[in-house]
């Protein structure tokens, strides 16, 4: 298991993001050498994990929890055999594109060693926008990425560290529990009633995947003791 190529973005102008200034760092590209990762907010960084790396759309990228995005060079060649057309390293927004690693197969909390230094967790999967699909300009994008439902990887920052291309990847740890990737964005998107499943990793999962987990079931439960009143 490998890193095999490392990506940062420059801001682009862009007519698909909400982002007040229209642009967009979504358009990663492979760089040589090293690249120092820590959390968003230290070392100077801003919002995103990797120095160098521009993350425009505070609103819905970044942060703690988002501070870097991981895709499987695999799961690229997947889409270029159904899109007919060459997808570089970087083509889906990530920091960092893997080889041999089961990214969406990831349980939630699951932590990785790139490199000597660099230590991330597992914290959700990506959720496609309409940005992701203008960038890719694939009629149907979003519906499409989410119906396959292998949507790679947001981690956060455990330890710091500079990585390069070619650092080996290793699990240091796999958490007992049956919610990966894949499994938390079906939650979240097209399986709503795996919600309540997905809080067995409540410690290690964003945020905002638990607060979608606990208002749905908040109104299952209303709506049972709804109709325990009405018989």
């Amino acid at each position: 298991m490998k890193l095999l190529s490392l990506n940062v973005g420059r801001p682009v102008v862009s007519e698909h993001t909400d982002q007040a200034e229209g642009v967009t760092g979504i358009d990663k590209r492979p760089v040589e050498g090293s690249v120092r990762v820590a959390a968003p907010g230290t070392e100077g960084f801003g919002a995103g994990g990797l120095e160098g790396d521009a993350v425009c759309d505070t609103r819905h990228h970044g942060g703690e929890h988002q501070a870097v995005y991981a895709f499987a060079r695999e799961d690229l060649d997947a889409w270029e055999r159904t899109l007919g057309r060459t997808l570089h390293n970087g083509s889906f927004g990530e920091n960092l594109t893997t080889e041999g690693v089961d990214v969406s197969g990831a349980k939630i909390g699951e932590r990785w060693r790139v490199g000597s230094d660099l230590v991330l967790e597992v914290a959700s999967g990506r959720i496609p926008c309409r940005t992701f699909q203008g960038h890719l300009g694939e009629k149907g994008w979003v519906k499409r990425f989410t119906e396959q439902a292998a949507p790679g990887a947001y981690l956060r920052v455990v330890e710091p560290g500079a990585i390069r291309a070619g650092d080996t990847i290793e699990i240091l740890h796999r958490p007992d529990h049956e919610v990966t990737v894949s499994f938390q964005f079906r939650a979240v998107t097209t399986e709503r009633d795996l919600l309540p499943r997905i809080l067995v990793a409540a410690d290690t999962l964003a945020p905002e995947a638990v607060r979608v987990a606990r208002t749905y079931m908040a109104k299952q439960g209303s709506g049972a003791e709804a109709g325990e009143a009405r018989g």
